[in-house]
This record gives structure tokens, sequence and C-alpha cells, in this order.
């Protein structure tokens, strides 16, 4: 159970201002959250295989192979601001 004293510990950690009428709002919804998890740990998953993803996917990535690119001069040729053979961009500091 989530007492108003921890959601204000929390909204003072996150840098929150919680007022107390929220906090009582806040806990209330937030415990509510916490009997929906109690009720999910008492359902029976016996013989339930783990679900990690919802789409079956084994491996997204593609193969790591070297190709052909542009040139430095293709690249550069779509800029105005280029500066020995690099793009130039603005001072940060």
């Amino acid at each position: 159970m989530i007492t108003k004293e921890e959601v204000e510990h929390v909204g003072w950690l996150a840098r929150i201002e919680i007022d107390a009428k929220e906090s009582d709002a806040y806990a209330e919804k937030l415990n509510s959250v916490l009997d929906y998890f109690g009720q999910l740990d008492e359902v029976d998953t016996e013989g339930v295989k783990p679900t990690y993803h919802v789409a079956d996917i084994v491996n997204v990535f593609r193969k790591d192979e070297v190709t052909e690119s542009m040139s430095q001069e293709e690249v550069l040729a779509n800029t105005e601001h280029k500066q020995e053979g690099n793009f130039k961009a603005p001072k940060i500091m």
C-alpha cells in the first residue's frame, strides 16, 4: 500500500510539487495499479511459455557487409559549407 507520504516523497525526488489533495488522489490511483498487479500474481501461469516480444522476431540485424558508397567529392558537392575536405559547422563552444 502506497501512502500519501510516499507519494509526496516521490514528488520531492522528482522535483514535482504535489499538494495534499493531489497526493491523496495519486496514492489511490497507484494503489489501484498495485491491486491489479496483485490480481495478475494470482493467475495460474504454470506451463505458459514466457513471451518476451509480441511478434516472433528472431534476429532483426542485417549482415554487416562492406558496400560501395559516395565519394568525398560527391558528398561535399551538396554543401556550400566545406573546409579542407570536410563539412564546416558552426562553433559550439
